[in-house]
């Protein structure tokens, strides 16, 4: 396995914007979310990540490749906090056909060998509830759990 982040290019971009999105939509309405609200917030959460329209070197999205072929996508940038030192994974996707083989925790490293080349020092991300592969992957590699948001239908 040889895993590489490509930087994604202009042209490839409003693409991934719109896979991303949708993507967000679906895991917002399998937390309880209706399905116009989950647009609503998608779409405002991603037009206020990207004000100019593309990425850039401090919220950097990569094709996640391997062998010359796409297995996934991830983007990377500062967090929400006026601190410079503090990264987030905003979002890491490997396709569902390339799970659990490797490609995530290969990803994950890179991600934190990004950051960390920036001037990161930390490097944090949130996973939903029902993602318990991911949850699972993320605890091995030493990430630790700050907060817990929990919800109940009533």
């Amino acid at each position: 396995m040889t895993v590489k982040l490509i930087p994604i290019s202009s042209q490839q971009f409003p693409a991934w914007l719109k896979r991303s999105c949708q993507e967000y939509e679906t895991d917002l309405v399998a937390t309880g979310e209706s399905p116009v609200e989950a647009h609503r917030r998608a779409h405002a959460s991603l037009e206020a990540a990207f004000p100019e329209g593309a990425p850039s070197l401090d919220n950097a999205v990569f094709d996640v490749v391997d062998e010359g072929s796409s297995v996934g996508y991830l983007w990377v940038g500062t967090d929400s906090s006026d601190d410079p030192r503090s990264w987030w994974v905003w979002d890491i996707v490997i396709d569902a056909q390339h799970r659990g083989k490797g490609w995530g925790r290969a990803t994950m490293k890179l991600a934190e060998d990004y950051a960390r080349s920036h001037g990161a020092n930390t490097l944090g991300l949130s996973v939903f509830g029902f993602n318990h592969a991911a949850k699972g992957l993320y605890e091995s590699m030493g990430y630790e759990t700050v907060t817990t948001k929990m919800k109940k239908s009533i």
